[in-house]
């Protein structure tokens, strides 16, 4: 009887024992045998225009939020504002002398870089969250409610075509090759022909797809609500690979609502089981994972900014903002927000652009450091593009356009500041003689008027 109680009990203690293992969080990656590609530093060519574009949510298709324009760098002045609302939670695209963005009521919006004067506007859907995708003078745009992607003239805003979808969309599309590629809340990555809308394939995946796909090589990018981390052939809609999320714990899948980027042979990508995750490009094996403290809903960035190794900038429900190894994914610096970081981020020449959506401020930090550079007291969600020329900040409902202050610019005003204070110390000194001189004619007065005075109160002589 005792032996079988105790055979009991060991069988008790290994059953929890297994329960425990397979139920709790499950440990990070560190997967050193992945491929990690060294791209070779970028040509240097002259510009053939003065501004560059920004076409695209996360502004290219591989989706990695980073430019390298050297002008962009504080201090800057705000050279126009516009908007106080409604909500405006994805940044536009900027396309060379306009921006073009939807706000979360619908309203479809084109502007003037030069001014922010309205160049059209137009009603196309009543709830939206996505980025517009400029591709040849058309914008590809995908709406929440109704369901549909809808394509306009960039110059006029126009209507060419119209889809509806069998399901709410905000993922920003890809145009590659004349095909819009998109994903759905039905849990299946969509190819229309660019030109006339036609559906050319259609693949499901294990969840809902929230973010926007990214693209290489021929491959699309992608993550679910299931927990899936899907490479799909871009031609035929074919699935290549598809690698699941380690989850919370608990046996639950991790959910991803995060934008991949995809650069050094790997798939950056954040989730909400609080981990941001590193692919294998090729076969979907996983590299590293790294833990943050809450949900990941950024999308990462990915930068080799002078000065730095590659780095995947990336944000958290955690209050912070995250510099991680690319390669290794060992945490460079970290930046304390103070509030949720619910937006993806923006590299620009060598500031990271950050939100944070308690306090709706936005931050730029140092990509080396991780020290604050830049502050200004408006922001959300994702809060930084630019054409090579301006800085156009995001706010939680309206856009900022900045300009960087020239070494000319500063220069010119510390000599107007120089010779303004020259000016004032010169008026307050000419101010003090006058003062003193003043001074000075009055107590000639008070003494004249006290001799005066003496005189009369003395007595008269004995002989008048």
């Amino acid at each position: 009887m005792a032996v079988v109680l105790v055979g009991g009990l060991v069988l008790l203690i290994a059953g929890l024992a297994f329960a425990y293992s397979e139920l709790k969080r499950p440990s990070d990656v560190n997967n050193e045998s992945v491929p990690f590609k060294a791209e070779p530093p970028p040509k240097k060519a002259k510009p053939k225009a003065k501004t560059v574009n920004w076409p695209t949510f996360r502004l290219n298709n591989q989706r990695t939020g980073y430019l390298a324009a050297k002008k962009i760098k504080p201090p800057f002045k705000r050279v126009w504002s516009y908007g106080d609302q409604p909500l405006l939670e994805f940044p536009p695209a900027v396309v060379r002398d306009a921006l073009y963005f939807v706000d979360n009521d619908g309203y479809a919006h084109a502007l003037k870089t030069k001014n922010g004067h309205v160049i059209w506007e137009r009603k196309i859907a009543s709830l939206n969250a996505s980025t517009p995708t400029y591709s040849d003078g058309v914008l590809y745009i995908v709406n929440l409610e109704p369901g549909q992607i809808i394509a306009l003239k960039a110059k006029s805003g126009r209507q060419i075509w119209k889809k509806s979808l069998p399901c709410r969309s905000e993922s920003s599309p890809v145009v590659v090759r004349k095909t819009v590629y998109f994903g759905c809340e039905n849990s299946n990555l969509y190819a229309l022909k660019a030109k006339t809308g036609r559906e050319v394939w259609s693949t499901g995946v294990s969840g809902a797809i929230k973010g926007a796909p990214a693209y290489e090589n021929g491959i699309l990018f992608v993550g679910d609500y299931g927990g899936a981390m899907t490479a799909i052939h871009a031609t035929n809609g074919r699935i290549k690979w598809q690698s699941q999320s380690l989850g919370p714990g608990l046996g639950q899948p991790g959910t991803f609502y995060s934008t991949p980027a995809v650069a050094y042979g790997r798939v950056y990508i954040g989730n909400n089981d609080g981990r941001v995750y590193s692919f294998d490009a090729e076969t979907g094996e996983v590299a590293w994972t790294f833990s943050t403290g809450d949900y990941v809903y950024s999308g990462p960035t990915v930068a080799k900014v002078p000065g730095t190794p590659p780095t995947v900038y990336i944000g958290s429900f955690d209050r912070n903002v995250y510099a991680l190894d690319a390669r290794t994914g060992k945490a460079r610096w970290t930046y304390d927000m103070g509030g949720r970081v619910i937006g993806s981020l923006s590299v620009i020449n060598k500031l990271v652009y950050a939100s944070t959506f308690d306090g709706t401020s936005t931050y730029g930090i140092s990509a080396k450091t991780g020290q604050k550079k830049y502050f200004f007291h408006s922001g959300a969600y994702m809060p930084a593009v630019s054409d090579g020329e301006k800085l156009y900040l995001t706010g939680y409902s309206g856009i900022n356009a900045m300009k960087p202050v020239t070494e000319k610019e500063l220069k010119a005003a510390r000599k107007a500041k120089a010779k303004k204070a020259a000016a004032k110390k010169k008026k307050q000194k000419q101010e003090k003689k006058k003062r003193a001189e003043k001074q000075k004619k009055q107590k000639k007065k008070q003494a004249q008027k006290a001799k005066q005075g003496k005189k009369k109160s003395q007595p008269a002589s004995k002989n008048e």
